[in-house]
């Protein structure tokens, strides 16, 4: 709300900010999912590029696909910078530090080639779903998982640590065991494994024991990994479930401004538009 344009600002200015900064209008929405795809074109075009069989036979048009977007991103850019009332709070923002970075990796690979590849930062801009669809009431429950976590971090980081010298004794068991001659060269090579082994994920390396013992140790290693994914899970969950039950049911109350629903029982002003409710 401070960033909106001052009461002396041209009526164009207020119009452009309506569209661009607010979603609760039909022009405002129609601006934002025509952006979030331009987002999703233009990143799919650089994806598209580092394919080495279609970048041989269509790498100049995606080239000119992409600093397409990047001029209709720097504009965009600038037009946020125009509307708004304070243009350097909002360049240094969050988003307006990622709606800056949208754009500097085409430019920067004129100097420094292939950190064009670096636009995929623009996937980050798809964020402004959340306002379009008006899901901001659901950062209630984002809250709600975040209390959660910070409750199970001792459980989870003892877990953690059990873990984590579990895969250090296997790995250097695996390493006396199978030896360098079967791909097991040293401890850190081996306790690599044994991570790939317990989160049932694989390894990258050509690693396998050879020798019954090893292949035994491995067998027990991957059915004690089902269980180990399991566990934070369950820290979790139960943490949820007893915050679940002791947690007032949110407020019904629509606001009267913006019509938002999902207020938190202690809410005294809207989540979305900071209307008193």
């Amino acid at each position: 709300m401070e960033n909106r344009p001052r009461n002396t600002a041209p009526h164009w200015q207020h119009a452009a900010y309506r569209i661009i900064f607010e979603s609760n209008t039909p022009a405002g929405r129609a601006y934002d999912i025509v952006l979030l795809v331009a987002i999703g074109l233009s990143v799919g075009a650089v994806m598209l590029e580092s394919v080495k069989e279609i970048r041989a036979e269509y790498g100049p048009y995606l080239h000119a696909v992409e600093w397409f977007f990047t001029v209709l991103f720097i504009f965009e850019y600038l037009l946020r910078l125009v509307v708004v009332r304070r243009p350097l709070a909002y360049a240094l923002s969050l988003l307006g530090i990622i709606d800056f970075m949208a754009a500097v990796p085409t430019l920067a690979a004129l100097l420094l080639p292939g950190s064009r590849y670096l636009l995929v930062i623009r996937t980050l801009r798809l964020l402004r779903v959340f306002r379009i669809f008006k899901l901001g009431h659901f950062m209630g429950e984002g809250e709600f998982i975040v209390d959660a976590l910070k409750a199970s971090r001792f459980k989870i980081t003892v877990f953690l640590t059990a873990v984590f010298s579990l895969v250090i004794v296997i790995g250097t068991l695996m390493y006396v065991i199978e030896g360098g001659q079967h791909g097991f060269s040293s401890i850190p090579e081996s306790v690599y494994w044994a991570i790939g082994t317990v989160t049932t994920v694989g390894s990258s390396s050509n690693i396998t024991p050879a020798t019954v013992l090893g292949q035994t140790l491995t067998a027990v290693l991957m059915i004690l990994g089902f269980g180990i994914i399991a566990v934070p899970t369950g820290i979790v969950s139960s943490e949820m479930t007893q915050r679940s039950a002791a947690l007032p049911a949110f407020k019904q109350a629509r606001c009267p401004r913006c019509q938002a629903e999902g207020h938190r029982p202690e809410a005294t002003f809207c989540w979305h538009c900071g209307e008193k409710i």
